[in-house]
């Protein structure tokens, strides 16, 4: 996949991009200093009771399942569904253990097919700023929340810090770029990486957005490492009704 706008690859190709990186993402991943942890540590910002046990967890945008190991650290009794609209990356993750308390479902975050509300939580780590439209997402993730629930979006936000934006644009072209050619001899989906989160929504403009979707509570919480102030945790409360 190499066709390419102002903001990377277009919104309908990125899953087959991901599609293609699927084999060497984990290994890709896995240098990057506390991605693991940083995943474990915005599933543990959602605060859920206990053990998890009787909560329903959506992992919105799984990939190859690390996100939803993270679920499962802080809620090892909790029933979670994760999705992708990537089907190499979601075999990935099906090659993986897991109790039978996990189920994988094919599908965008778009059409949601197959899936139902209410749940306790979400999480959505690396999502939102890859959606064609992240302000109708974000408010069918809303309407799928138990009221009280919480959201927790997981996601690159550089463009209030002019010291965040630079270290991604090294951290970019002198690692993760380099890298993508070295495992896969391609590197659109990395470029589309590095443009994505240069592109996307600062801090206060995504808490703006997740407000206007119908969200409440709303706040965010930064990373450790090289990641602080690149990665944040997001997390917005829903009032009212929610999903019958």
């Amino acid at each position: 996949m190499s066709m390419l706008h102002h903001d990377g690859l277009r919104r309908a190709a990125v899953p087959a991009a991901f599609d293609d990186g699927a084999r060497s993402y984990d290994r890709l991943v896995g240098l990057n200093p506390g991605y693991h942890a940083h995943l474990r540590l915005s599933a543990e910002r959602l605060r859920l009771p206990g053990d998890g046990a009787g909560l329903r967890l959506l992992d919105a945008g799984c990939g190859t399942g690390a996100s939803t190991a993270a679920l499962l650290a802080v809620a090892p009794r909790a029933e979670i569904v994760a999705i992708d609209a990537s089907a190499r990356m979601l075999a990935e993750a099906r090659r993986k253990p897991w109790p039978d308390s996990v189920r994988f479902v094919h599908t965008s975050v778009e059409e949601l097919a197959g899936v139902s509300g209410p749940f306790d939580g979400i999480l959505a780590a690396y999502l939102v700023r890859n959606l064609a439209d992240p302000d109708a997402q974000l408010r069918a993730l809303a309407r799928l929340l138990r009221p009280g629930a919480t959201l927790a979006v997981h996601e690159y936000s550089v463009r209030d810090s002019v010291m965040a934006t630079m270290v991604w644009h090294a951290v970019c072209w002198g690692v993760i770029i380099p890298l993508g050619w070295l495992f896969d001899g391609d590197t659109t989906l990395y470029r589309h990486l590095w443009r994505s989160v240069t592109t996307f929504d600062g801090v206060t403009r995504f808490r703006r957005r997740l407000a206007d979707a119908g969200f409440t509570a709303i706040h965010s919480e930064t990373m450790t490492g090289w990641q602080r102030g690149v990665v944040h945790t997001f997390l917005a409360s829903v009032r009212g009704s929610g999903c019958d």
